[in-house]
């Protein structure tokens, strides 16, 4: 059987782009990928129009929640093989120790949280979306398990600058 490799997208809040990675990992790994999302301030509620995104696409958001990374800084947390950053502000701040040191990348992508009016807040939650979704296909089709992690991690950070 193929390796399973475990996925952390992290953003501040955790109420809006992780979330919106999350929910794709899960989705697009199709059980290759057991995925989760947290943040450094968890805001405690997933934003609805994240949600809202995610139905449009048929992506499943029944076990969406907003969590503190530190759920996955403890020994009984899963063992990460790959952190993405999705916000500039989770990819500066200091991060916990992760359990199996896995590989980071920063994907920023721009905040959909506050647009306004909700009609450009709905385009900018698709478009944060859309951008993932690229992103994250792409992640998926790399040869994950015949790259080392750093290996892995290159690739990812070059998915993100288009290289």
């Amino acid at each position: 059987m193929s390796k399973v490799f475990n996925v952390l997208v992290l953003c501040t809040g955790n109420s809006a782009r992780s979330i919106l990675g999350e929910m794709l990992f899960k989705h697009l790994g199709k059980g290759r990928i057991k995925a989760w999302s947290a943040g450094s301030k968890p805001g405690g509620q997933v934003n609805p129009v994240a949600l809202e995104t995610l139905a449009q696409h048929g992506i499943p958001v029944a076990d969406a929640r907003s969590k503190s990374w530190d759920e996955f800084a403890v020994p009984s947390a899963p063992t990460l093989d790959f952190i993405f950053t999705v916000c500039g502000n989770a990819a500066e701040e200091t991060c916990p120790v992760w359990p199996g040191h896995p590989a980071t990348a920063h994907w920023g992508i721009p905040d959909p949280a506050h647009v306004e009016p909700m009609a450009a807040r709905r385009e900018a939650f698709e478009e944060a979306y859309q951008s993932l979704k690229k992103r994250i296909e792409a992640f998926l089709a790399l040869p994950l398990e015949t790259m080392t992690p750093q290996e892995a991690a290159v690739a990812a950070r070059r998915i993100h600058t288009g290289e």
